[in-house]
């Protein structure tokens, strides 16, 4: 079990001992961008003195928020590195004399050297390699902004995020078993759907957001998109029949009741065998500490439907990663 926040993290840091930050930009592009979600709302529920921000990279370099400027910190996030908009979007973040910190597995890609400070992460979905999700992208995040959150605030929640975050990979190993039987039973209603709406509300929006963008879109074609569920009844609610296939993310965060309402919505209007739903309070998360179940959920249930999006590739016979037709096919666009 980490006992202390990496040496990485520790050294980009430092600078904020003599260096007050009063803002915070979160920038990325697609599954990178949707970590920061959870990330804002960690930063809104415990800091007085920290505003922040999360923009797609490119937007970040056409809109040039004021607020950028030498007491602004900014944290990118790109997979392998090599993401052309997060790499300009940290050139220019330094250019207006912001502190940058790239999250990324290459230490060496153009977005580290970008960047001020670079905090390594490990992934498992590109590399097919297994890791503890205490060393996932979203767990490096909140390892972070917990450090800042120290230096700024005089808040310590260091040891509780540490402590809860040994205790997710065994979590999450227990939610494939709790959700196995499930997505076994689902797939074969969702295989043949034309479109597939996710729901969620808070911190999970972001893996609402992911999952239905990177995986459903990019690796599987289907027509989807992420609702928020409370912006649900603001007009996507239109779309429920009997035959409209729906996830629905229930986290234990503030916002959960958002989640439950439109998860009641669903069950009365549509068809409960085209409902998915997943409840964390289905889960085992004994071990995390209460106060920051909210922000790991969403890496649970991405990890999970990720299992979920292999069983609808075999039935569809459409390859997951392999089966892309323009990501990391073509370069000139």
């Amino acid at each position: 079990m980490k006992t202390e926040l990496n040496r990485d993290i520790e050294a980009a840091l430092q600078p904020l001992s003599a260096r007050p930050i009063s803002h915070v930009f979160l920038v990325a592009c697609g599954g990178s961008l949707s970590i920061m979600q959870g990330g804002k709302y960690f930063i809104d529920r415990h800091s007085t003195k920290l505003s922040s921000d999360i923009f797609n990279a490119d937007d970040f370099v056409c809109r040039a928020p004021q607020r950028l400027g030498r007491n602004a910190l900014v944290i990118l996030c790109s997979q392998t590195g090599t993401t052309r908009e997060t790499a300009r979007a940290a050139q220019h973040a330094r250019e207006k004399g912001a502190l940058t910190v790239a999250m990324t597995l290459d230490p060496a890609s153009p977005l580290a050297k970008a960047s001020d400070f670079t905090v390594a992460y490990q992934a498992s979905y590109t590399t097919g390699i297994a890791i503890d999700a205490a060393d996932s992208n979203y767990a490096v995040l909140y390892m972070l902004l917990t450090g800042v959150l120290r230096a700024t605030d005089g808040i310590d929640l260091v040891a509780p995020v540490l402590t809860s975050l040994s205790a997710l990979q065994p979590a999450i190993d227990r939610a494939h078993q709790v959700f196995a039987d499930r997505f076994a039973d689902f797939a074969p209603h969702f295989k043949d759907k034309s479109a597939i709406y996710t729901l969620a509300s808070g911190p999970s929006y972001g893996a609402a957001y992911s999952f239905s963008t990177c995986v459903l879109m990019e690796m599987q074609w289907y027509d989807s998109q992420a609702v928020h569920a409370n912006e649900f009844f603001h007009g996507p609610f239109e779309v429920v029949d009997k035959n409209a296939a729906f996830i629905v993310l229930i986290g234990s965060d503030e916002t959960r009741r958002l989640a439950e309402r439109a998860r009641d919505f669903l069950l009365r209007y549509g068809a409960e065998s085209n409902i998915l739903i997943l409840d964390s309070a289905e889960l085992d998360l004994s071990a995390i500490d209460a106060r920051f179940r909210g922000y790991v959920e969403p890496l649970v249930f991405f990890d999970t439907l990720w299992k979920f999006a292999y069983r609808l590739a075999d039935l569809r016979r459409q390859p997951m990663l392999e089966g892309r037709r323009y990501m990391k096919k073509i370069s000139n666009y």
